[in-house]
């Protein structure tokens, strides 16, 4: 069973190190969105991202030599948790992403660990801890210092922020429901599997649209943004997010992404401009301390001599 720090069990140092890294290349994604959005529709922009993610995973799993085979008993709960985790989450947060300043975006999507803890709560049994509640608290507050100042500016692209609800409460039921499949697929295989099989609907829906972009009007700037994002965040990051998941029950793995929208601000802030200044810093703050409440504080007591 997974490590769960609050609830008095050791965390895996390797999850720390992915979740470091979720952080970091996940909140550096936010802008390069926005810069590719700008020219690429979002149904051609979220096709390409899913072939080649899904097709780069399933390929590394070969290489591996390890099987792509699924189990007959998972195809069904395979399929199920795509929808969520892929298409619903790709498809709403691209949506949001285009109608909305992009770290904005991330901060409404990052409202995920509070749907997932709950639906945690009632789906898997796992416990609500005092841990678990502050840190909830502390990451949630932090999302509201961020947040709180441009309501007006959400109401001003209300589509955009119900798209990114959407979007975090897609993340939140997938995330739960593959907790509750003991999956025999290897994490390269589980993830690449779910970005193919949702990449089908998707691309399906873009030849029906015929809303393809001219490679040639892509500008310079686009296609570096599509590069990163391909690169790291479509193959890398799924995969660390699905191995993170096998080693930490659902609600520790979803507070440890409270960082991931911080990191967006500020990297939107640099990228394209966006304001950023006291309040990103106490949001900062408060999230670095929701991630020690459930996560390094219990280790740290656990280690200390008695």
């Amino acid at each position: 069973m997974p490590g769960d720090a609050a609830g008095g069990r050791a965390l895996p140092p390797a999850g720390f190190a992915l979740l470091g890294a979720l952080s970091l290349f996940w909140g550096l994604n936010w802008p390069f969105m926005k810069i590719a959005l700008g020219e690429i529709p979002v149904w051609p922009y979220r096709s390409l991202c899913l072939i080649v993610g899904g097709g780069t995973l399933l390929a590394l799993t070969t290489l591996g030599g390890r099987s792509l085979r699924i189990p007959l008993g998972q195809f069904r709960p395979l399929v199920v948790c795509t929808l969520f985790n892929v298409v619903g989450w790709q498809l709403l947060s691209g949506y949001g992403v285009a109608a909305m300043p992009a770290g904005r975006a991330s901060i409404v999507a990052f409202t995920m660990p509070v749907w997932a803890a709950l639906l945690g709560r009632f789906m898997l049994g796992e416990a609500l801890t005092r841990a678990k509640l502050i840190g909830l608290g502390l990451g949630v507050a932090g999302l509201a210092v961020l947040v709180g100042p441009d309501l007006r500016s959400l109401r001003s692209a209300p589509l955009g922020a119900l798209f990114m609800l959407g979007a975090a409460l897609s993340w939140a039921i997938g995330t739960v429901l593959v907790k509750r499949v003991a999956w025999t697929l290897p994490v390269t295989a589980l993830a690449g599997w779910q970005l193919t099989l949702g990449s089908v609907p998707i691309v399906v829906g873009t030849l029906i649209m015929g809303d393809l972009p001219d490679p040639a009007s892509i500008s310079p700037a686009v296609w570096g943004a599509l590069a990163y994002t391909l690169a790291i965040p479509m193959v890398f990051c799924y995969w660390a997010w699905f191995k993170v998941m096998s080693l930490f029950p659902a609600a520790i793995a979803a507070i440890g992404t409270l960082a991931v929208p911080v990191v967006g601000v500020f990297a939107s802030a640099q990228v394209l401009g966006e304001p950023v200044g006291a309040r990103e810093l106490v949001a900062l703050v408060l999230v670095c301390a929701a991630l020690a409440v459930v996560m390094v504080l219990p280790a740290w007591r656990r280690s200390a001599p008695s």
